[in-house]
């Protein structure tokens, strides 16, 4: 039954050659903890209780909440494809709950690391390069663009005269994003720099020095070298600047649905994380100043 599954799943699904790897791994594991703890040794014999005492099992042993719902994700699979084929008539995993997994808040910049990085690049002896590096830093604090929307920005989305950013981010969604005149300013003198750089029209805004587009690795390097100088944080990534903008605006009295449109969220759950992160905010400065805290 396992190898049927997986054979379905590689054949017919086109699933990753990485996906069924750890499908098959899972399946092991608790084919092997139903034989050894139960004497089983056929799916269709597995109810809903060994399932749990299986979860708990793997839980005492070190692994992640996380871990078991993609582990959990496995079984959903296994036992539809079980169903509908005719090998069981019952689905135990339905009556299993997933356990609840502990979502880490985002981390983010103060203003003044934010500053620091936008000064000028002491590493680059490159004006054009400096300034273009400048510009990603200032689009994704003063826009909390995503890394694609960003390398896939194009002159004819930005405008100047409105101040006005056109993203187009997942699932093609459009939206506008408002900037203010100092990001104006730099994106006029980047473009001075790059119109003598590069020769042509180039096809993004933000281009390499022989005018072909950005890719996400260059910019990945970049920010998390600039922002390694400046902060000392358990990640450092583009996202984080679009992390640090979500958050600076609703530290200074945002609403949230606002921050959600910036922001391109489908759903209003995706930006509450933010509250939480000024919350914490929040309760620092509260134990801080407070002689009662």
């Amino acid at each position: 039954m396992v190898n049927a599954f997986l054979q379905y799943l590689r054949y017919e699904k086109n699933y990753s050659t990485h996906t069924v790897v750890a499908y098959r791994r899972d399946l092991s594991q608790l084919m092997e903890y139903v034989a050894r703890e139960y004497q089983i040794s056929q799916p269709d014999q597995v109810d809903s209780d060994m399932l749990r005492a299986w979860m708990v099992s793997l839980m005492e042993g070190g692994s992640s909440a996380r871990s078991v719902n993609r582990k959990l994700s496995c079984l959903k699979s296994f036992w539809h494809y079980l169903i509908r084929q005719g090998y069981a008539e019952k689905n135990p995993v339905q009556k299993v709950l997933a356990p609840k997994t502990k979502k880490p808040l985002p981390v983010f910049l103060k203003e003044e690391e934010v500053e620091e990085m936008l000064k000028s690049d002491p590493n680059s002896e490159n004006a054009f390069i400096s300034g273009r590096d400048n510009l990603i830093i200032d689009l994704f604090y003063s826009t909390g663009m995503r890394l694609s929307e960003l390398i896939g920005l194009t002159d004819d989305q930005v405008d100047l005269d409105a101040c006005l950013l056109s993203v187009t981010g997942k699932r093609n969604k459009q939206r506008l994003i408002p900037f203010g005149p100092e990001l104006r300013e730099a994106i006029k003198s980047y473009k001075l720099k790059r119109n003598d750089q590069v020769k042509g029209t180039p096809v993004r805004l933000l281009v390499r020095e022989d005018g072909s587009p950005l890719y996400p690795q260059l910019v990945y390097r970049m920010v998390h070298r600039r922002m390694s100088e400046v902060a000392t944080l358990s990640k450092n990534s583009p996202h984080v600047l679009r992390h640090t903008f979500a958050t600076t605006l609703l530290n200074r009295g945002a609403e949230l649905n606002a921050v959600k449109e910036l922001l391109g969220h489908s759903s209003l759950s995706a930006t509450e994380v933010y509250t939480h992160t000024t919350f914490e905010e929040l309760k620092k400065v509260y134990k801080q100043a407070h002689p009662r805290a």
